[in-house]
């Protein structure tokens, strides 16, 4: 068995740059003109990464304007006493606050609760389900809807963030069930 993995980690060392030079000799090589398409898109994706700028600045700052003043720590601290009745461990709360809006916080947060409950404890191993089986919702459906100019989001948003409470409520009790 020990064998086999070993096999399979040295193909796929050599699966990438192999699939990747293959992709670039048909683009050069092909009758079609690939390249150019390639660069169309290029241009393309450029060009919508420049149009989001303004509303991704506004989502980071006010996810970091929030994150910086506290206030989400003082959600959590209220929050707590529902959510442990619920479950969920109250050390979760500010990484869940944050989780929906942007991944780097979510992510410097899961690491604050690595730091401050082990990772051994069973906050950490609901957090690492948690950031394994969730998005940063608001954050995908603003870059997606924006890059297409969609203005009225209609249920995507309260579908998302009901997806996002099934995570958490699932991966505590999966945590819960599986720790026994």
């Amino acid at each position: 068995m020990a064998q086999l993995v070993e096999g399979l980690g040295r193909a796929s060392s050599y699966l990438i740059p192999l699939l990747m030079g293959g992709v670039g000799l048909l683009m050069l090589r092909g009758k079609r003109p690939y390249f150019d398409a390639f660069l169309t898109g290029a241009k393309d994706g450029l060009g919508t990464a420049v149009r989001l700028c303004p509303t991704l600045t506004a989502l980071l700052v006010a996810v970091h304007m929030l994150s910086a003043s506290g206030a989400i720590e003082v959600v959590g601290r209220w929050l707590s006493p529902a959510f442990d009745a619920l479950g969920v461990p109250g050390e979760l709360l500010p990484l869940l606050l944050t989780r929906p809006f942007s991944g780097s916080a979510a992510t410097a947060g899961y690491a604050e609760l690595l730091e401050r409950s082990g990772p051994d404890s069973f906050a950490a191993a609901c957090a690492s389900v948690i950031m394994g089986s969730s998005d940063t919702a608001v954050y995908v459906i603003t870059l997606y809807f924006s890059s297409v100019g969609i203005k009225r989001t209609r249920y995507a948003l309260p579908v998302a963030l009901g997806v996002m409470l099934f995570c958490i409520f699932f991966s505590c009790f999966l945590c819960r069930v599986c720790l026994k």
